[in-house]
């Protein structure tokens, strides 16, 4: 947990009375609040509804009720003192109004609509709210950032007619992830690691995030999304650049950065007569999912009976690099699938089949869905007369019983308080990003999506992607 300065803040939350706000940022602060993590930071809430400051405080507590099991009212009259709700709109004549109601330093967290940040950036600029004088200025920005590389460019442009780079902090929760955040512990500070995390030791790496969930009344986002603007690009995009990047010489969030971009730079074009042997689409039809039919996609409400919207998508990378030319990495997510689970694996290469009569192989795991666990899959001597191998798994949960359990909006809040970017998105790596799934999407725009049943592991054509040898791994089961 980043320790942050006890100066004076303000948190302006623009979009408060939205799903995002009252669903994750609130419960955020609220547990924070009440583990005496909150700094000395004051909370306005700023949306274009006209309520008074007793009803925000109300659909607060309201929801807080239903998303916080630990809920104290006490805790809450407390940090309730620190609220307070403005009414407005996203033109500086209005955002002109938070000038004389917060601190020097603040933070602008845009929990709107992706439509809407570019306007909600240049009316804070217009306003002369990102102008540093007696303290700092920062601007959080939610997921995604930009449709495509072209328009990903256009608002990153909007965003700097006013704020410098680095007073921006665009948010993919999945960096605030302990899995993910271990991933990078537990790569450079073992040293055996190291000497095998290449090509010539690494066979593949496969990265899956499969749900169960269906849409769940997002489909107005989700049907022009899919799962590939709304997973891969982003948060299996990030899984993959921490695994793939060099050892930073020093945990700086510039080095950092640069060493992801660095991957995303080195990442094999997938040229368009290629779409076909390196991403797969699919979407879900009707299934059963822990004993209950669910309807197909076409059938939930609201989605358009000739959609061609991916609710799976999977992608082949190849990074030309000298430390993994010839590896593939294996991106993979999807809605109504067979389980809600979520991994990192590694495959190391065979041993000579020599030895043991058959060829054998580790993995490596980082579990982060349904548990927070590392696994290594090993083998030994099975018991008995004869020299025969079994398989075993020498498996190790890094979360104690006892010890604190913050969420990913836990992490990434106090991170941005603190002005601490290792955890946040430099504008290259969306962009580039963008870049390495330009031909897909403009190959997805025409077709359809193959089929498949809902509670399954996804649709077969999947299975091309993987070169000779290799097959995903089962979702769930392993």
């Amino acid at each position: 947990m980043a320790v942050v300065s006890q100066e004076a803040s303000t948190i302006v939350i623009i979009g408060a009375t939205g799903d995002l706000t009252r669903r994750l940022l609130f419960p955020a602060i609220y547990r924070l609040y009440a583990l005496s993590e909150w700094p000395q930071t004051q909370i306005i809430g700023y949306a274009v509804e006209d309520w008074t400051q007793e009803q925000f405080l109300a659909h607060i507590e309201q929801n807080l009720k239903q998303f916080e099991h630990n809920y104290d009212e006490t805790v809450w009259k407390t940090l309730a003192s620190r609220i307070s709700y403005i009414s407005g709109d996203l033109t500086a004549a209005s955002l002109t109004q938070l000038k004389s109601k917060i601190t020097p330093s603040a933070l602008f967290y845009l929990a709107l609509p992706p439509q809407l940040f570019g306007d909600a950036a240049e009316g804070l600029g217009h306003a002369g709210l990102a102008t540093e004088t007696q303290g700092w200025r920062r601007l959080v920005v939610e997921k995604p950032f930009g449709w495509d590389f072209d328009s990903a460019k256009a608002l990153r442009e909007r965003i700097h007619q006013y704020w410098n780079e680095d007073q921006v902090y665009r948010i993919d929760h999945f960096l605030g992830k302990e899995t993910t955040q271990n991933l990078l512990v537990f790569r450079f500070a073992n040293r055996f690691l190291e000497p095998v995390w290449n090509s010539n030791h690494v066979r593949q790496v496969q990265i899956t995030v499969g749900e169960t969930l269906g849409v769940e009344g997002r489909w107005r986002y989700y049907d022009q999304a899919g799962a590939l603007r709304d997973m891969i690009q982003n948060h299996l995009m990030q899984l993959f650049t921490l695994t793939a990047l060099d050892a930073p010489s020093t945990w700086d969030a510039e080095v950092l950065r640069e060493h992801k971009v660095e991957v995303l730079r080195a990442v094999r074009p997938i040229l368009p007569n290629q779409v076909d042997d390196f991403a797969c689409r699919g979407q879900y039809n009707a299934g059963s999912i822990g004993g209950q039919n669910v309807a197909g996609y076409l059938e939930e409400p609201g989605i358009p009976q000739d959609s061609r919207t991916d609710t799976f998508a999977a992608v082949k990378l190849y990074v030309d690099n000298w430390r993994w030319h010839g590896t593939p990495f294996y991106l993979r997510s999807g809605k109504r699938l067979a389980a809600r689970y979520s991994e990192i694996a590694i495959e190391l290469r065979d041993v000579p089949p020599g030895l043991f009569g058959k060829s054998l192989s580790n993995w490596l795991i980082f579990r982060m869905w349904p548990d927070q666990c590392i696994d290594v899959v090993a083998w030994a001597k099975a018991p008995g007369l004869q020299l025969d191998t079994r398989q075993i798994i020498l498996a190790t949960p890094y979360e104690k019983v006892d010890e604190p359990d913050y969420t990913a909006y836990e992490q990434l809040l106090m991170e941005a308080l603190k002005g601490d970017r290792a955890y946040f998105l430099r504008f290259d790596e969306v962009e580039e990003s963008w870049r390495i799934l330009t031909p897909v999407l403009q190959a997805w725009s025409e077709g359809q999506p193959e089929p498949y049943a809902a509670g399954s592991q996804g649709p077969a054509g999947q299975e091309r992607l993987m070169i000779p040898g290799h097959s995903w791994r089962t979702i769930g089961l392993n």
